[in-house]
């Protein structure tokens, strides 16, 4: 399910999207929309996008009560179980992603890269890392999407799969940093606007954050669909 919410800040937006949906901020994923700093004559907002599957209510529950884990049995991995659990998921994580690309005709072996909370790293090693990361990560990104799948199948809607080869996305990271403030520069300097290349939403978040101190600079995303580009332009031209 996709819902937008707005806030004077994006941690009001995010708090108000928590509490209207009534679940926990790490059970969605969120993507910024548009940012507009406040001005003379204007409040300055944020707009987000908030992606998730968990927006049933919670069950009812005593002052002082936390809430039991989920301990469903799908395909033999079982969600919110003891360690043996933890790392039986793992490995249908690691086996999965390793016989996708198998069958893709790439040879590799996958690894867990880290582990957080609700969030699993898996790298990825082969001699065809370039192929299976693909132009812009797009590669990466499917084979990415495909685990993410498998794994709300095998019960565990709530965890996060990142697949990374190469240190791609620290280097992808890095690389968009520079091209958010590159050209925040040259919208400043001609004071207009321009369209960035489609992005997934992890990308566009990156430039939305990474510009939204720029006092003179606001950002908003445009398109439909998963790869949608963000438009850097300089405070208080208008934008259609």
């Amino acid at each position: 399910m996709v819902y937008e919410f707005e806030g004077r800040t994006e941690k009001e937006a995010i708090d108000r999207a928590a509490a209207e949906l009534g679940i926990e901020k790490d059970e969605f994923d969120v993507e910024i929309l548009e940012t507009q700093r406040s001005g003379l004559f204007k409040k300055g907002y944020v707009k987000i996008q908030v992606h998730t599957e968990a927006v049933q209510a919670p069950p009812e529950r005593t002052e002082g009560t936390a809430r039991r884990p989920r301990e469903t049995q799908r395909g033999g991995v079982r969600s919110g179980g003891p360690a043996g659990g933890v790392e039986d998921f793992e490995q249908a994580m690691v086996s999965f992603v390793e016989e996708l690309i198998e069958r893709m005709g790439y040879g590799g072996t996958v690894s867990v890269l880290y582990r957080e909370e609700r969030k699993l790293g898996l790298k990825i090693e082969s001699e065809y890392s370039s192929i299976l990361i693909g132009k812009k990560g797009k590669n990466l990104d499917a084979l990415q999407l495909l685990v993410n799948i498998y794994a709300g199948r095998q019960g565990r809607d709530d965890m996060r799969i990142i697949l990374d080869s190469e240190n791609y996305r620290i280097r992808r990271e890095e690389s968009l940093v520079r091209l958010a403030y590159t050209v925040a520069d040259r919208v400043r300097e001609n004071r207009g606007s321009i369209l960035l290349e489609p992005m997934n939403p992890f990308d566009r978040r990156l430039i939305h954050t990474t510009l939204n101190d720029i006092n003179d600079v606001e950002t908003k995303s445009e398109g439909e669909g998963l790869y949608k580009q963000v438009r850097v332009y300089y405070k208080g031209l208008r934008i259609n």
